[in-house]
């Protein structure tokens, strides 16, 4: 199974510009465009927040409008620049989403060989995150439900400190005791999350934790004390969190932009690479690879 992941697209209205100067619109037209076309194609696609720049009826219109030509089933959570109702009407043909008025917007899909669970950071009217004794409560008891199958939690803000300190002050309160619950449940495979627009990865809760880039604009990385508020002008990119039988959930990195064009060597070489790692491959998978198929 592959899980690609979005983050971060800030859809603004038709015809804008987010902060007055970024495509974001066409930059996600261009990351749908690319989805669609890797190949073996993703499986699901899930997008960790911030669908749109500022929640409103027409930023959701416009985000529906380029999400149309997503092929694979999509999976949406709230990030803090959403607006939860507008976001629950504007997705109210998604049967898995809770309707309009709902407190928070989890849910939990069992359709596939990697449970997927989204869990609701956003607090109205605030850039942090929050996850209050009732969202983890509702975690707690939703892993427990099934503690067999390899789970993936999907989530806009991140569980712990990045280092880039202005986007760790609008960070996730209550990330250690959703640490302290998600170390009870070795099921999980990966947490992941957007808000920080950068590929950030960490050891956490006895799994890993990680962000993934925009597909707008990355955040300039800066891990100094000061400073940093600024934005980089970095390829967009796509993350694949992949099923490995033996292993579990590997993760890549695909970026967007860029020439993707491959480079084969000649002929003879190739056959001899060919050779070799079709019998290396077999080799491994009898002695170190826990291959079960």
């Amino acid at each position: 199974m592959i899980i690609a992941q979005i983050t971060d697209l800030h859809v603004v209205a038709k015809g804008q510009l987010c902060y007055g100067q970024m495509p974001t619109n066409a930059r996600l037209g261009e990351a749908v465009a690319h989805i669609n076309a890797l190949r073996p194609r993703p499986d699901v696609v899930i997008a960790s927040g911030d669908l749109t720049d500022n929640g409103t009826e027409e930023e959701y219109a416009c985000l529906r409008d380029i999400l149309a030509a997503l092929i694979p089933p999509l999976y949406v959570i709230p990030g803090n620049h959403d607006q939860r109702d507008a976001l629950l009407r504007a997705f109210a043909d998604h049967a898995y989403l809770p309707r309009p008025g709902a407190p928070f917007a989890h849910f939990a899909i069992d359709a596939y060989p990697v449970r997927l669970i989204g869990v609701d950071t956003s607090v109205p009217g605030h850039h942090h995150g929050l996850m209050c004794d009732q969202r983890l409560a509702w975690l707690d008891a939703t892993l427990a439900a099934d503690s067999q199958r390899p789970t993936l939690i999907f989530m806009h803000h991140p569980p712990f400190r990045t280092g880039v300190r202005w986007m760790d002050a609008s960070g996730l309160h209550g990330g250690r005791k959703m640490e302290a619950i998600i170390a009870r449940h070795p099921q999980i495979q990966r947490v992941v999350c957007g808000h920080i627009h950068r590929l950030i990865q960490a050891g956490w809760g006895g799994t890993v934790a990680c962000t993934a880039p925009s597909t707008c604009h990355q955040v300039a990385l800066n891990l100094g004390e000061t400073g940093g508020y600024e934005f980089a002008l970095e390829p967009p990119a796509v993350q694949l969190h992949v099923l490995d039988p033996g292993y579990g959930i590997v993760s890549h990195l695909s970026y967007v932009s860029g020439n993707h064009e491959t480079i084969s060597p000649p002929a003879p070489l190739r056959a001899q690479l060919v050779a070799a790692a079709l019998q290396g491959y077999a080799e491994l998978c009898l002695t170190e690879f826990d291959v079960r198929r």
